[in-house]
């Protein structure tokens, strides 16, 4: 996070012609400036202070909508389980039919902004996502709640681009990579916090519906905001071919495919539903086909050929460890607190902090982009998200947000602080390339921070079980009715059962039950001790091969130096 359709900077910026690159000013030219169009944007140049903020707002008011419908299902499913008389695993279909269409669409809204305008798309889009939003009214059951998330998904993609444009449409373009995708950036972290810290009162006015009546009010507070605040128009250009269609079926289905293997994968579990091999299956053979074709043709949807190179695949690695790093905010802690049986409503506090944190994280960041020391935001950010990790590691049953205050503000502030550097230098290198590569530039951050938060989410779900079955396993091997002190712990346990028990048998099979969920617990809080260590370890390991990469760019530098000046002194002084 969406958040992933960055293209906000496609066109030219306010105030300056089209052949202004990022990161440059335009020189003024001398003579009178030339009337606005009515509904133009004021250009940066003009624009006072408060409309500015304006811009902003307007940014982050487009993320939170959009990132609210996104995570007010992820952060209430056990809750909603009792609204749709369902199990977990099938309130969980909720999320898989919002990111199938969810995972693409960004792809395909790319063109269709450069070729029809992007006026005409954000009026579109707002009016689909205010649609999309007045369905959630007239859900009744969970297959009707299923259909109306896939429209929701189609409807919010667009969004997020939006929250991109508006935020960089108020700064100048020599602050559009560096202060601007710092604040968009940091925008795209607010709404997960924000839906844990507001869903308690919202179920307890009036449950699933009130979450929903919230997203609409939400999204008829955007819709007049896209007609009273324009946006610089790019120029248009006829980049749809009749093959794009077809070719962007292909890559849908596959992305789609996999973003429901991954999210259902870790609740029906990888080997047991026969079904889920025939999804991953289905996946692979859309995304085969997709690429043969794309392969052959001269003007493909997507330049295969680029995204592979070398350097966008270490891109790409960069961006799936941030996902796998900042999961563990994101969804291992609320897990680790749902198995003590704490719920939303008691870490509210916990989340008013992390909202507060990933602020200023955004904010320092912005600061130190603005002073060209991006591989020190880097640094700080991997070493707060270790030293935080390490610490939640030594957790145990009595652990409660208030231990956790100082931790997790720290995953959050270096959570804000690392991926804007990263976005910056793939922006600049797509850009350089010319505005088609912005795309495939998009679909490699799509697919990182998409699919790839839907595959660590998944792949550190799937490690907490099977540590807490090694732990179960290890812990059961010990718990003897022969030893004294596990038959004195059974007796306290039925203490409060013996006036209502009388029978013995049934007394010692509650004690047994009761003995047996206080070790699967143990064992639930030892794995994720084990997760939060792994998190730690990835985040040092990572931390080392960034020192390593800065130093040796320092020696590159330092060497190139001396010959640099022997060649000078060589060349004669010319004046």
């Amino acid at each position: 996070m969406t958040k992933a359709d960055t293209v906000a900077v496609e066109g030219a910026p306010s105030g300056a012609g089209p052949a202004a690159a990022p990161g440059t000013t335009l020189a003024a030219t001398p003579g009178p400036a030339a009337p606005l169009p009515p509904g133009s944007p004021i250009p940066v140049e003009q624009r006072p202070a408060w409309l500015t903020g304006l811009y902003i707002a307007s940014g982050l008011m487009m993320f939170l909508t959009q990132g609210l419908g996104l995570n007010i299902v992820n952060v209430n499913l056990y809750q909603l389980q009792g609204t749709f008389s369902a199990t977990v695993a099938e309130v969980a279909a909720l999320s898989a039919a919002y990111m199938f269409p969810y995972a693409s669409l960004s792809l395909a809204l790319f063109k269709i902004r450069v070729q029809y305008g992007l006026r005409p798309f954000a009026e579109l889009s707002i009016a689909a996502f205010v649609l999309a939003s007045c369905l959630n009214l007239f859900v009744t059951d969970l297959h009707s709640a299923v259909v109306v998330r896939f429209v929701s998904g189609m409807a919010a993609a667009p969004l997020s681009s939006l929250g991109f444009l508006y935020i960089l449409e108020a700064f100048p373009p020599q602050r559009k990579l560096n202060l601007g995708l710092s604040i968009a950036l940091m925008g795209t972290l607010l709404a997960a916090p924000a839906a844990r810290i507001i869903s308690p009162t919202l179920l307890d006015f009036d449950g699933y519906r009130a979450l929903y009546t919230m997203e609409l009010g939400l999204s008829l507070i955007a819709l007049p905001i896209i007609y009273l605040l324009p946006l610089t128009p790019p120029p248009r250009a006829k980049v749809i071919q009749r093959t794009d269609v077809f070719t962007y079926l292909l890559l849908a289905i596959g992305l789609g495919s996999l973003a429901v293997f991954f999210t259902l994968g870790r609740f029906y579990w990888w080997l047991e539903a026969p079904w889920l091999g025939v999804l991953l299956a289905s996946a692979l053979a859309f995304l085969t086909a997709y690429g043969m074709i794309e392969l052959r043709r001269e003007n493909p949807l997507l330049d295969l050929r680029w995204i592979f190179s070398r350097s966008n695949l270490h891109l790409a690695a960069v961006l799936i460890m941030f996902r796998a790093i900042t999961s563990e905010q994101s969804t291992t802690i609320v897990s680790f607190y749902q198995q003590l049986g704490l719920q939303n409503d008691q870490m509210t506090f916990l989340y008013v902090l992390i909202l507060i944190a990933s602020v200023l994280g955004g904010l320092v960041c912005a600061g130190l982009m603005l002073r060209e020391s991006t591989g020190l935001a880097h640094v700080i950010a991997l070493s707060l998200i270790a030293a935080g990790a390490f610490l939640d590691s030594q957790s145990n049953n009595l652990t409660r947000p208030e231990q956790m205050y100082l931790s997790q503000s720290m995953i959050a502030f270096g959570a804000a602080m690392f991926l804007p550097p990263v976005m910056a230098k793939g922006f600049a290198s797509a850009m350089e390339r010319g505005a088609p590569h912005l795309v495939n530039f998009i679909t490699i951050f799509l697919f990182t921070q998409i699919t790839g938060s839907v595959i660590t989410t998944a792949f550190l779900g799937s490690f907490v079980t099977i540590r807490e079955k090694f732990h179960s396993s290890i812990l059961v091997e010990n718990v003897l009715l022969t030893n004294p002190q596990v038959t004195q712990r059974i007796s306290q346990l039925v203490g409060g059962y013996s006036h209502t028990i009388t029978d013995r048998t049934l007394l010692n099979a509650e004690g047994l039950a009761l003995l047996g969920q206080q070790v699967s617990r143990e064992a639930y809080v030892l794995a994720y001790n084990d997760t939060f260590l792994l998190i730690g370890c990835v985040t040092i390991a990572s931390l080392v091969i960034l020192l390593l990469h800065l130093a040796w760019n320092r020696f590159a530098v330092a060497r190139s130096k001396p010959a640099s000046g022997e060649a000078g002194m060589a060349l004669p002084k010319q004046v």
